[in-house]
């Protein structure tokens, strides 16, 4: 399976990451870097702390953030590459923002909906769509016409055909695209979890930082990295089970 293969690659790439920073924190020997050791064995101490309660919040704006995104992207890309009048309407605006950084938005986000969980869960949001849209609305258009002409010479319904022949043909693009954007997705989380929340991993590494708590803070390093290796070992279990044809 794909889904192990990167796990038992991800268990290698963590010794090989560990061995050479244990090498480095004691070359260096400073406190604002301790030995990987010095985590893990106290790692269990952070349960105190309700570091889980930071992650479980954390998951929860990432995935708010993506089942929206998955909801309008997917319909907007279907309806610009299944219209042209759409498309001609919408494609000019997605041209023009879907390279802006959404970082640059943060605090006009945070000005109109303010420091909760509803800005935060909006700039995934942002980051996420755009994305999304252009994936599902270049794989439907990139399907060969005659791909149709079998199902068609059958006697297909169009619900039918979307089903057998669209839907397959979006899956792929759709998959890769959310795996490149969790990572950016989680990078913008740590930053706007700074402001006007006492929960998430952003917060917890944060105050950890200016408490001069490093061992917390690179705990919270630690369970933001895992929690997006996570995701992404999720989307290749879900590439497995819906696209088995690639295999």
């Amino acid at each position: 399976m794909k889904a192990r293969k990167k796990i038992k690659t991800f268990v290698q790439g963590f010794l090989i990451f560990n061995i050479l920073w244990y090498i480095f924190a004691v070359i260096v020997h400073m406190r604002v870097l301790p030995k990987p050791t010095d985590i893990y064995f106290k790692i269990n101490d952070l349960y105190g702390e309700k570091l889980y309660i930071h992650v479980l919040a954390s998951l929860y704006r990432v995935a708010s953030g993506l089942s929206i995104s998955l909801i309008i992207g997917i319909s907007i890309g279907l309806l610009m590459a299944y219209s042209n009048v759409w498309n001609k309407i919408l494609n000019p605006l997605v041209y023009f923002t879907y390279p802006i950084p959404k970082t640059a938005l943060l605090p006009v986000v945070m000005l109109l909906f303010g420091l909760g969980d509803t800005s935060k869960i909006i700039i995934i949001v942002l980051i996420l769509l755009f994305q999304i849209i252009v994936a599902v609305r270049d794989a439907v258009l990139n399907i060969p016409s005659e791909t149709y002409n079998p199902i068609r010479s059958l006697g297909a319904s169009k619900l039918q055909i979307f089903t057998h022949i669209t839907v397959p043909a979006i899956l792929p693009e759709l998959l890769t695209s959310l795996r490149l954007s969790i990572g950016t997705a989680l990078s913008i989380l740590f930053f706007t979890e700074g402001y006007g929340t006492q929960y998430g991993i952003g917060y917890y590494i944060l105050d950890a930082w200016t408490r001069i708590d490093y061992i917390g803070m690179y705990a919270g390093i630690i369970a933001i990295s895992l929690l997006g290796f996570t995701l992404f070992i999720l989307i290749d279990i879900l590439e497995e089970t819906v696209c088995k044809w690639k295999a």
